[in-house]
């Protein structure tokens, strides 16, 4: 039999969705490069699995993959759209839902349906050591916060340096914090003016990173902040909740935005409060169907 999939997309940030308390699926890794791929699978920033929980306080687990195939420990938008799935598709009508992820089990707690369905999901304490990250930086203990980091001049591809940093406003430094996931944090005027297809992949397989990391520009704006992301084995993607996460941490840490703070991405609008170290994090945003499918042979071979 064919594989039946769904795909959901919270803020443009999209995913191919497997119900396994239904479907089989014994290779993730390649399934999620094959259905991820906008010319000849459904396209997608990748692939989530829904399933039963190994924690017994879970109501259900979920599994991110890449659209490169790498495992990612947590997703914002995604685990959102988890939680609508899980309701409408009678999974669970807990409220509220926990649900297992590579970062422990989170609640979400939702409300209405539709395309007014809307959670909030507590992440968690955000990750601010460098060795927990993790991140290995020149002369940063793994102990050390890394914030406003200064980049090495000479760590700067040479075609990066110079005039896009000019053009951004970017000032060379970098804010690093974990959600799961971890994320670097750059800071510029202009969020638009940074070539993120460029910065984005030099950093995320930098030797700093041993299981690489997400890439943000954020800016201050009117009403909140501001951001574009490169998301580590997806590319450029129209939202990162985790990335919005770390953004809003970041700017509470900085001084620059008090909590809580609206952040904007490409694909819309994000809710972030966070009251500082030793809270953890809540992020609020909706969860959108796109459609239902049953792959075919080819691509239906693909899940092992």
């Amino acid at each position: 039999m064919n594989l039946r999939v769904t795909k959901m997309h919270g803020l443009g940030n999209d995913y191919v969705y497997v119900d396994t308390f239904r479907e089989r699926v014994t290779d993730p890794a390649r399934l999620a490069r094959a259905v991820s791929d906008r010319h000849t699978g459904l396209g997608g920033d990748g692939l989530i699995l829904i399933g039963p929980a190994e924690d017994r306080s879970a109501h259900l687990r979920m599994r991110i993959f890449n659209a490169d195939g790498g495992e990612a420990q947590m997703c914002g938008n995604g685990i959102r759209c988890v939680a609508r799935y899980a309701v409408e598709r009678g999974l669970s009508t807990a409220n509220p839902l926990h649900v297992q992820t590579g970062r422990g089990t989170l609640k979400v707690t939702w409300c209405g349906d539709g395309d007014d369905f809307m959670a909030t999901v507590e992440m968690g304490e955000p990750v601010l050591e460098a060795g927990a990250l993790p991140a290995a930086l020149p002369g940063v203990a793994d102990r050390e916060r890394v914030q406003g980091w200064p980049i090495p001049p000479e760590a700067m591809p040479a075609e990066e340096h110079g005039a896009w940093m000019r053009a951004s406003g970017f000032d060379g430094r970098m804010t690093l914090v974990g959600m799961g996931n971890p994320h670097a944090v750059l800071w510029c005027r202009h969020v638009d003016a940074v070539p993120l297809e460029s910065v984005g992949p030099w950093l995320e397989r930098h030797p700093w990173f041993p299981q690489r990391i997400n890439v943000h520009v954020a800016q201050t704006e009117s009403g909140g902040l501001a951001m574009r992301t490169w998301e580590r084995g997806s590319g450029i993607t129209m939202a990162c909740g985790t990335g919005a996460c770390a953004v809003a941490v970041a700017a509470v840490l900085a001084g620059t935005s008090g909590s809580p703070v609206r952040v904007r991405l490409p694909g819309g609008h994000l809710r972030i409060a966070w009251d500082g170290p030793g809270h953890g994090v809540r992020m609020t945003g909706p969860a959108t169907f796109v459609a239902d499918a049953e792959l075919g042979e080819k691509l239906s071979k693909e899940a092992g």
